[in-house]
């Protein structure tokens, strides 16, 4: 058999190979250069709109008024390419880890890395599920198969076989045809396990040969999405009815038609509310990147959505909540039991560890494998039963229908074979022809050791002489049973704590596992899951029907000996229940139910790249606390969104207000000229997208029941708020207002006064929107925001800059104030807002009681 370095490049040749040939991956659309970005920018309607007043200000010969406004677009354009920077560096991010990923040997080390990174030379370790990540030649494989539809169109699986000469030398072939050494980039092995060495990466792959488009994550519209532009268009077509019927109610009142002109523009751009889609866009993309720091990786942007409607998480045991580090802790031989204590191993119960070892793969990557093999290690070494210099055969893979495996091994001598099997009890029992006296003892073995949250497999073996040739099935052999191995998987700290969590969450948590039912009800018991309503187990889900199963899933929390094909019985029945339903999965036959599931998730850590690109989220630790993070940072998004948006509309509706209400009265002076509301913008817009997206999740955002699948972001409740907000910020502009007017104030100080009022009551909106719950001085104490001062501050820089300054102040139109004034505008400001404060205690304790 050719051979390649076993301990496969060296991490220095790697990183030179990677910059001397550039990384795994096919060339993108060519980045938008900062011209390309600010003229995407400019054709928002609010930049229009400013450009259209600058314009009409410099033909009314105000140059310095249409030099402010169009300064504004380029202060404008300048915050919209750095928050677009930060967007597609997240969404960068997310690319990176969702590519698919290679077991490659470097410095004779098994490493995992992204795809992108594998090089020329490199030995990759393929299994079941895996993308292919580049195109390379198997030099070692057992049972290779690989679907190449991608690159040929044909489905049906092509089986691969070793290369024949020196890998080094061998050149690479094209796709398709059967018994091949070559694998190509892109293509997925559905069977087996193989060793290859890569040939060629990046554009030098069949698959950049044929120019095919680096996989992206899609950026589709979610349904939150549809329904925010939905609502800009409507508020769109609403601001431009009232911009020119203030346009014409201006001109013929005060019979000034161009400062009309100005006036309308003005007015639509109060109404129009171009902050929606720029927030969602951000709060997505950046919360997307902001779970990946959290190990959970967002591959689907709806799904962040979905997130906060979840009511029933589904998740396997092994490795998700417990630690997938198995030990063998008891050996159970002709009615004796050892425990693996550390004690010398009696004779007897050296068989079991020998076949035990010589059931598992040779260089086992499996948990349960790892355990047999450390096990020989330890009371095996270097004796006559270490086998040495043995030939495996031929291997006979688990399945569907036999839960047990079996390796045929052939002495140096070549005169015999010895053949090895290790599997679930009853599928060895099986191969032993027990019969029902036997599998009754067996049984109660069986339930002894798994009540005390043990896994246990059993070992046989069987010899069969060379010259009469294997036979095609298992059964074939003639077996002998040897004994029980009880396997302890300890469970993963923190995994009772989330599943509490959860509970209070309203969101139920159900395990499943293809352990025996004694384990899976220990464990849920250990991590307190409900286990009152016992354990169904897939022999007895095979006969329910799908009525039945919906009934008993209501109070089923424990599902034991299932198969993968089972989990989507669960999901529709779950579904059926109107339960919104997240599923893990981490195999070729769970993608299925990750599809199928509102959200699936697959694991990073194990799980297969055909199980990755199943589902919405990966959990790249396979831990089940990530998977509760995940929904607690789904949640937060979602919150922090709503509070955002409401803070728009909030914030619109003074803005909104005092536009209007003047134009109506022909001796009131316009308050917010086209200039002051580009102003206004410089501080809605950092704050939408900045301080309301770096907020701290709300600690209580656990404690809430789970959203309605269908739920609008705007509920009745959510936009009442939002809209009391804006009509009380209203009112105390409108009262300052209305205070200068009738004070007989020249029209640039009423302008000076109503505009300090309007600003500082759009700060204490930011202040009061942090928190639905909590009074802003607690959210000083505790919630860090880093963003929040520097917000604050600069909207009080640039008010007293505007206002104090005489330069300033005649370049916007205003006039100078006192004292008086200035206590009068904040006063009303904050006084606008104090009402939401006592609301939160109200609330507050009405949840308490």
């Amino acid at each position: 058999m050719p051979q390649v370095r076993p301990t496969g490049l060296s991490q220095a040749e790697a990183l030179e190979r990677l910059r001397t040939d550039g990384p795994n991956e096919l060339p993108t659309a060519k980045p938008r250069n900062l011209l390309q970005q600010a003229w995407e920018i400019v054709r928002q309607p609010m930049l229009l709109l400013l450009l259209g007043a600058g314009t009409l200000n410099f033909v009314l010969a105000e140059p310095l008024d249409g030099a402010i406004l169009m300064s504004f677009v380029v202060v404008v354009i300048g915050i919209s390419i750095y928050q677009e920077h930060k967007t597609e560096n997240a969404l960068a991010a997310l690319r990176d880890l969702s590519s698919p990923r290679a077991l490659v040997i470097r410095d004779g080390q098994q490493v995992r890395i992204a795809g992108r990174d594998v090089v020329r030379g490199d030995v990759v370790l393929l299994v079941e599920g895996d993308r292919v990540p580049a195109d390379a030649v198997l030099v070692d494989g057992v049972n290779v198969s690989v679907d190449e539809s991608a690159l040929t169109g044909e489905s049906v699986p092509v089986r691969k076989t070793v290369g024949s000469g020196d890998p080094d030398d061998e050149a690479m072939g094209e796709p398709g045809g059967d018994a091949t050494p070559w694998v190509f980039s892109g293509t997925l092995v559905v069977k087996g396990r193989a060793i290859a060495l890569v040939k060629g990466t990046a554009a030098n792959t069949e698959l950049g040969r044929i120019g095919s488009a680096l996989r992206t994550i899609p950026q589709e519209r979610t349904p939150l999405q549809r329904e925010v532009d939905r609502l800009v268009r409507v508020i769109a077509v609403l601001g431009l009815v009232v911009a020119v019927a203030v346009a014409v109610i201006y001109g013929l009142t005060r019979g000034v038609w161009l400062q009309g002109i100005l006036a309308g523009i003005a007015t639509a751009m109060a109404i129009l509310p171009e902050e929606f889609p720029v927030v969602l866009t951000i709060f997505l993309a950046l919360g997307a990147w902001r779970m990946s720091q959290k190990h959970v990786l967002t591959r689907r942007t709806p799904v962040i959505e979905t997130l906060g409607s979840a009511t029933v998480v589904c998740v396997d045991k092994t490795g998700t909540l417990t630690m997938n580090s198995m030990t063998v802790r008891e050996l159970l031989v002709d009615g004796s039991t050892h425990a693996l204590d550390g004690r010398p191993l009696p004779a007897e119960f050296h068989p079991i560890v020998e076949f035990g070892r010589l059931a598992s793969p040779l260089d086992p990557f499996d948990p349960m494998d790892q355990a047999f093999e450390d096990l020989a290690d330890t009371y095996l070494p270097a004796t006559e039963r270490s086998h040495a210099g043995w030939e495996l055969v031929r291997e006979y893979p688990l399945s569907e229908e036999l839960l047990a495996l079996s390796h045929v091994w052939r002495s140096p001598s070549g005169s015999d074979f010895v053949v090895a099997a290790k599997g679930a009890p009853e599928s060895i029992a099986d191969l032993c022809h027990f019969d029902e006296t036997a599998v009754a003892r067996l049984t109660t073995l069986v339930d002894a050791a798994t009540a005390q949250g043990q896994r246990v497999l059993a070992v046989a073996r069987a010899a069969l002489r060379a010259e009469g040739g294997l036979p095609s099935d298992q059964h074939d052999f003639d077996f002998e049973f040897i004994g029980l191995a009880a396997l302890h998987d300890p469970v993963r700290p923190g995994v009772a704590q989330a599943v509490a969590e959860c509970a209070r969450a309203g969101v139920r948590t159900v395990m499943i596992t293809g352990d025996f039912p004694g384990t899976a009800l220990a464990i849920a018991r250990e991590i307190g899951l409900d286990a009152e309503g016992g354990c169904i187990t897939g022999p007895e889900l095979r006969t329910m029907s799908d009525t039945e199963l919906a009934h008993r899933i209501r109070t089923v929390s424990v599902f034991a000996r299932m198969v993968p094909q089972q989990k989507l019985q669960l999901i529709r029945a779950l579904k059926s229940n109107g339960e919104v339903v997240g599923m893990t999965g981490d195999g070729v036959n769970d993608a299925p139910a990750l599809r199928a599931a509102d959200i699936g998730i697959a694991m990073g850590a194990r799980g297969t790249d055909v199980a990755r690109e199943s589902a919405a989220l990966v959990i790249t630790d396979d831990d089940f606390a990530s998977i509760v993070g995940g929904i607690r940072q789904g949640r937060g998004i979602f919150d922090n969104l709503r509070k955002a948006m409401s803070y728009t509309i909030a914030v619109h509706l003074p803005i909104v207000g005092m536009s209007l209400i003047p134009v109506f009265v022909a001796d009131w002076p316009l308050v917010l000229l086209p200039v002051l509301i580009a102003f206004l913008e410089l501080i809605i817009d950092p704050a939408c997208s900045v301080v309301f997206e770096s907020e701290q999740i709300d600690p209580m955002v656990m404690e809430q029941k789970p959203r309605g699948l269908g739920e609008p972001l705007f509920g009745r409740r959510v936009l009442t708020i939002a809209v009391l907000q804006g009509v009380f910020a209203l009112l105390a502009v409108l009262a300052v207002y209305l205070w200068a007017v009738l004070g007989n104030r020249p029209d640039d100080v009423v302008r000076s006064v109503t505009f300090a009022t309007l600003v500082t009551g759009n700060l204490a909106l930011i202040l009061v929107n942090r928190s639905w719950t909590l009074p802003v001085w607690r959210t000083f104490r505790e919630r860090l925001n880093r963003t929040l001062k520097w917000i604050l501050l600069g909207g009080s820089a640039l008010l007293l800059t505007v206002l104090l300054v005489p330069p300033f102040r005649a370049a916007f139109n205003l006039g100078p104030i006192g004292p008086s004034d200035w206590a009068v505008a904040i006063g009303a400001g904050v006084a606008g807002v104090v009402w939401f404060e006592i609301y939160k205690v109200v609330a507050g304790r009405s949840r308490a009681t």
